[in-house]
């Protein structure tokens, strides 16, 4: 039998904004195993530049003062590039190309192509088997954008640039997913779901949801950080980067399909129902 682990582990979530926008924040949870109790015990907002200080730095130092105990570092933008911008064989086009994750890509724009046409097409130096899979294999379709999308290219950069001095376990996390399946599971409409992000309504969908992660004893919130997050989406994500890490160390977030590409990157969320009373008292 497994003997019960005494120590404090961390969580990290880390929400990266623009490199201009200076919207960057990290969360730091902690889960007690003795007490059954999730804690956030930190919230660094707006992490950014000053005069001799880059905001990639200071991220860099937070993570290394934060480094005792941590299982995951979740991260909320894709830290691996297309598998055919790394690919080292001579290309013969991805219309004659054999890598798996190349078959596994005509097979889903096939498959859709007999439901419906025209399918806009798939383009593998862009973009991953999960993105396409999560926009039609769940119970909502959730469309991300492309790995290298024109949004999305200078995130991945630097989420790359941040993440090459680090040692620990890195996880990618798509919040709005985590938020969606989170917040389901707790028997919330999916109307005060889909609009955390929204500038309008979107602090009273944060409200709710931090409220009833309270309410059910899931999890601990100092008021002010409460309050920050609720103001602050980007504090709110990092929050939701982290507890999908927990969920992912007590075995409760979804694992690559059986078929997946073997080398392709996934995106952790957790499963459909979760069962947070079990889960809490489960030892990591």
């Amino acid at each position: 039998m497994k003997k019960p682990i005494s120590k404090v582990v961390k969580f990290l979530g880390l929400s990266l904004g623009g490199g201009k926008q200076d919207k960057a924040c990290l969360s730091v949870m902690e889960y007690y195993p003795e007490q059954k109790r999730i804690f956030l015990s930190k919230i660094v907002e707006k992490i950014k530049n000053d005069e001799s200080t880059s905001a990639d730095s200071k991220i860099h130092e937070l993570l290394q003062l934060d480094n005792a105990n941590v299982d995951f570092l979740a991260i909320d933008v894709p830290a691996q590039l297309p598998l055919c911008l790394e690919c080292q064989l001579k290309c013969p086009g991805y219309e004659n190309c054999t890598e798996p994750h190349i078959e596994w890509m005509w097979q889903h724009y096939e498959s859709l192509n007999v439901k419906k046409r025209p399918r806009r097409f798939f383009t593998p130096y862009t973009q991953r088997c999960v993105e396409m899979h999560l926009a039609t294999e769940l119970e909502e379709s959730f469309l991300l954008p492309h790995l290298l999308g024109s949004n999305s290219a200078p995130l991945v950069a630097r989420a790359r640039f941040i993440l090459r001095r680090s040692q620990r376990p890195v996880i990618e996390v798509n919040p709005k997913l985590s938020v969606w399946r989170i917040g389901r599971s707790l028997g919330i409409r999916p109307s005060q779901l889909r609009f955390h992000r929204h500038s309008v309504g979107g602090d009273e969908s944060r409200r709710l949801i931090l409220n009833t992660l309270g309410e059910h004893n899931i999890a601990f919130l100092y008021e002010q950080d409460r309050k920050l997050m609720i103001e602050n989406n980007h504090a709110f994500e990092s929050f939701i980067c982290a507890m999908t890490g927990f969920l992912k160390a007590k075995g409760y977030t979804e694992k690559k399909p059986s078929h997946f590409p073997e080398k392709e990157s996934w995106i952790e969320f957790p499963v459909a129902k979760i069962p947070w009373t079990k889960i809490l008292n489960k030892n990591i």
